[in-house]
């Protein structure tokens, strides 16, 4: 009975050490990503994206409503790159909450968007991600924004 509860043990040991593994290679591919937006590295961004990238914002409306806007992924590069390089940014990642379920992933990650050291705005960023063989792969990010309650 001893050796039973063992294996056990050392079963859910392992196990919850190979989900902790995956969790860090999905953070591990966010972080790839914002490595890559802040040095304005389209390169470094597709490396870790899927082909087919779905990209979508929340948007606040005035009269209280929202809707949701998509961008083209090559758009949205094209737009980074034209940032002028004396203007700072930096997209802080407050918290990353990762669930897995074989090849897909979910990343909850709050945020904080800085332009010239000044808060900008916040919110969630929403990633789902498939894993390609070895590799976690963004196939889709949605996210949320506000200039309150950061």
């Amino acid at each position: 009975m001893k050796k039973l509860i063992s294996v056990i043990i050392i079963f859910i040991c392992l196990k919850i050490s190979a989900q902790s593994e995956e969790k860090l290679a999905v953070q591990q591919t966010i972080e790839t990503f914002f490595k890559g937006f802040h040095a304005q590295d389209s390169i470094e961004m597709k490396s870790v994206v899927h082909g087919k990238i779905i990209l979508q914002t929340i948007i606040n409306v005035s009269d209280g409503s929202h809707q949701i806007k998509t961008d083209d992924f090559s758009d949205f590069l094209i737009s980074i790159s034209k940032i002028p390089t004396e203007m700072k940014f930096e997209e802080k990642i407050l918290s990353y909450n990762v669930q897995i379920d074989g090849p897909m992933a979910n990343a909850w990650t709050k945020y904080e968007f800085w332009i010239n050291g000044a808060l900008n705005h916040c919110g969630v960023n929403s990633f789902q991600l498939l894993k390609e063989g070895e590799i976690w792969k963004i196939v889709y990010l949605i996210d949320t924004r506000r200039k309150e309650g950061c």
